[in-house]
């Protein structure tokens, strides 16, 4: 059976000899059938709300999906029907779909063996649906990639993980996504907008200036950004700032003031508040945590053409 509870969320019933694993954002405020999945924050700054990989040999439904969510599903090996508004699609292996946002009745079900993998988005008011289209978006994926990547997410976050190890599994589970959605044709289109963003980090940075730099619209501009990247156009530039701001405090001593100024924040309680945010630990934390790998020692000094890094390995 399945039911409502009272956060207006579906249950989830796997089916005998069922198996899910996979990566929740949040330690709390999620469905029961997550509970014991580790905790990701960084999940958070690409709006996902939980990734797994499924395996069931009976039949089974899924109910993956928040109310105003939108759930990426790639099959893996075999076939599974996914239900959508009463209408029924076969996702089965190497096929990818994308299930939109305000989808009431979602469930996934199966008679044989099947096995797939998900991303489960929350995306903010602004944009509520990763993709365009009201009905699901199918096609042609290679799963394996997106697997191994959120397999690798699981194994970081189930232990106390270098803060950017976790940072690249989830990346490259957005990158994954993302290029399911966006043609490879579209991807250059603001190539040049986010090289002279990314020279200049501590510039002040709005939708006006970046929509001149980009030479569009402010509409248009923002379409580019959520398709080609899950975002808006302003979120991004934070994104950006928090990840060059990682790398200096993962490189260098510098302080956190000093951090705080050369990515574009005048106001470090500001920065510490937009790092913890996106990472899921405040710099401090985050510095400590990388500076505790064993892998290597890092020794940083600041020239006036750039900072140059020299690492010596135990």
């Amino acid at each position: 059976m399945n039911s409502w509870d009272g956060n207006r969320r579906r249950s989830v019933v796997p089916g005998q000899h069922s198996q899910l694993c996979g990566v929740r954002a949040k330690a709390k405020g999620l469905g029961q059938w997550l509970k014991d999945f580790p905790v990701c924050p960084a999940l958070e700054q690409h709006h996902i709300s939980h990734v797994g990989v499924a395996k069931t040999c009976a039949s089974a439904h899924f109910l993956l999906s928040e109310q105003n969510s939108t759930c990426f599903l790639a099959g893996l090996n075999g076939q599974g029907h996914v239900h959508v508004d009463g209408r029924s699609y076969i996702c089965s292996a190497e096929t990818a779909c994308l299930l939109p946002s305000c989808t009431m009745d979602l469930s996934y079900g199966t008679r044989k063996a099947w096995e797939f993998c998900w991303v489960c988005y929350v995306p903010p008011p602004e944009f509520r649906r990763v993709a365009g289209a009201r009905s699901p978006t199918m096609g042609r994926f290679d799963p394996l990639p997106l697997r191994c990547a959120i397999e690798g997410l699981i194994y970081e976050s189930s232990r106390d993980a270098v803060p950017t190890d976790i940072q690249h599994w989830a990346d490259l589970i957005q990158s994954y996504v993302m290029r399911f959605l966006a043609p490879c044709d579209d991807e250059e289109q603001l190539t040049r907008l986010w090289e002279r963003v990314g020279a200049e980090l501590d510039a002040e940075w709005n939708l006006a200036r970046l929509a001149h730099e980009a030479g569009y619209s402010h509409g248009h501009l923002g379409r580019l950004c959520r398709r080609q990247l899950g975002r808006s156009p302003m979120h991004h530039v934070t994104y950006m700032r928090m990840r060059r701001a990682a790398e200096l405090l993962e490189t260098t001593n510098f302080k956190i003031e000093a951090v705080a100024q050369a990515v574009g924040y005048s106001n470090p309680f500001v920065f510490s508040n937009a790092f913890t945010r996106c990472f899921g630990w405040r710099p401090s934390e985050y510095r400590r945590k990388q500076h505790a790998s064993p892998a290597s020692a890092i020794l940083a000094t600041k020239e006036s053409d750039g900072i140059f890094i020299r690492r010596n390995r135990h």
